[in-house]
């Protein structure tokens, strides 16, 4: 005679890494690459959760945004409970998907926050002033070369870029103020500052709702028997790994991604990403 399993199921959907950039190893954190394995966590299972496992320094507002959105448009649809729980690293845009939480929660050494936007950039000018290279540039507009690394930085164009800043700033602060509703300590102004904390002081803060992990978290709300089914990333297609091949192309697609035939890109990107985790002792 055979038995079935009958365990309850919760879906474990894990982000991990920054969002948006691409590394030579695997994809950024974006909506192409996880709708689908959002899909599947809120279809697999009869339980009315989902969990969410986030390690991200963060990255795109845009697909911070897109992701976050799907997220919870799902949960309404389908009446489910989203439970986030953060490991070494929920800031900025990996707090922004956090937000998709009904409950977020921590790791004691969990580091939360930095709720704020941030550019960088270096500035060459100088340094090709110094070998005697000279930069040409032709623009249809006298705006087109905003912030080129390789002119002297202008006032206008700062004080433009902060307006952009003030403007997406705007957007994840309102979403923040939505998502914790009730919870949010003051004053609040502290938490808009870009600074970080621990998971004590999130905590406190009131931008998340407990210390937990996800194991012990899912047997408190479904027993003992619970399983855990993690819900693999997908990782592009077959011609996403051909282009990472040296050789296959060379430039930029018509979807704006970089063909790795450009070694330089894929050395920026681990830069940048690896810049991201620095910022948090990582």
């Amino acid at each position: 005679m055979f038995f079935f399993n009958r365990s309850p199921v919760v879906p474990v959907l894990r982000f991990n890494g920054p969002i948006g950039m691409a590394t030579p190893l695997r994809p950024g954190l974006g909506l192409a690459t996880t709708a689908g394995p959002i899909e599947r966590a809120f279809s697999m299972s009869k339980l009315p959760t989902v969990a969410v496992v986030i390690n991200s320094p963060g990255g795109s507002p845009v697909q911070s945004h897109l992701i976050f959105s799907r997220i919870r448009q799902l949960a309404k649809e389908k009446n489910k409970r989203v439970y986030v729980f953060c490991e070494d690293v929920a800031a900025s845009g990996g707090y922004f998907l956090a937000l998709a939480g009904d409950e977020i929660y921590a790791d004691p050494s969990s580091i939360v926050g930095s709720i704020g936007v941030i550019s960088a950039g270096f500035g060459f000018h100088k340094l090709i002033d110094r070998f005697g290279v000279e930069r040409r540039v032709h623009a249809t507009g006298k705006d087109k070369g905003a912030l080129d690394p390789f002119q002297p930085e202008r006032p206008d164009d700062v004080a433009r870029l902060k307006e952009l800043h003030r403007d997406v700033l705007d957007v994840f602060v309102g979403i923040v103020k939505a998502r914790r509703a009730g919870k949010l300590k003051e004053p609040q102004e502290e938490l808009f500052t870009g600074a970080f904390w621990s998971a004590a002081k999130a905590l406190d803060y009131g931008l998340i709702d407990g210390i937990a992990d996800l194991r012990s978290k899912m047997q408190q709300l479904h027993g003992d028997k619970v399983r855990l089914r993690a819900v693999p990333m997908e990782r592009g297609g077959l011609l996403s790994r051909f282009r990472r091949l040296p050789g296959f192309n060379a430039g930029i697609g018509l979807d704006g991604i970089a063909f790795p035939a450009s070694l330089t890109d894929d050395l920026v990107s681990t830069i940048e990403a690896r810049a991201l985790w620095s910022r948090f002792g990582f």
